[in-house]
């Protein structure tokens, strides 16, 4: 699906083909995470960390300003809309 980027990354990088498609299957994993799974995977890790909830929800808020997100799910008549109007 990506095979422009793995070569590039195997090409620039000491990964292998199979190395760099690995690499970028897990980056595109992480950034496909929504809002919601963010904020409940978040809040597990710093609960974890023995943070009270308001610190939680303050350190969340932060992150979530920096954070790339997956976008909403669009049907086709969405996407149609964005491409004519």
């Amino acid at each position: 699906m990506h095979d422009e980027l793995v070569d590039h990354l195997a090409r620039s990088s000491p990964l292998n083909r199979g190395e760099a498609l690995r690499v970028i299957q897990d980056v595109l994993a992480y950034f496909d995470e929504t809002t919601e799974d963010f904020v409940r995977r978040r809040h597990r890790e710093l609960q974890a960390q023995g943070l009270v909830n308001a610190t939680i929800f303050e350190r969340i808020e932060a992150d979530l300003r920096y954070r790339t997100v997956a976008p909403p799910e669009l049907s086709l008549r969405q996407l149609r809309r964005i491409v004519y109007g």
